[in-house]
């Protein structure tokens, strides 16, 4: 299976447990790893045979942006759900960063990872 990967997809949201986090909001990060066959898009050199990263980021950063959830395990899980609607995907990892996480100690960054396919 090939990859398409987009990192360090950045958006604004109100996801988390503390009346702050809904409130005030944060930024959140992801990084995708999609996978597909490239093979027929790169024999016909055609675009609509694969993924249109482009859309794909978008459809994320509309997630990361609506409805807020508490935990960023269910962010990754509708980040995911949304990555498989595009026909081509067969599998998608999924990696949500929440650096600016209400922790008390010095930390760099709060990651969840998860890999849904469609098997």
């Amino acid at each position: 299976m090939d990859r398409v990967a987009l990192h360090g997809l950045k958006a604004r949201g109100h996801h988390g447990v503390f009346p702050k986090e809904r409130e005030e909001g944060q930024t959140f990060v992801v990084d995708l790893v999609l996978g597909l066959d490239t093979r027929p898009a790169a024999t016909d050199d055609d675009l609509t045979r694969t993924v249109h990263y482009g859309i794909v980021a978008e459809e994320v950063v509309a997630v990361v942006e609506g409805e807020p959830v508490n935990l960023i395990e269910t962010l990754a899980e509708r980040i995911a759900r949304v990555c498989l609607e595009h026909a081509v995907v067969q599998e998608v990892e999924v990696r949500v960063h929440k650096p600016d996480a209400p922790i008390t100690v010095p930390f760099d960054d709060v990651t969840v990872t998860i890999t849904r396919s469609r098997v």
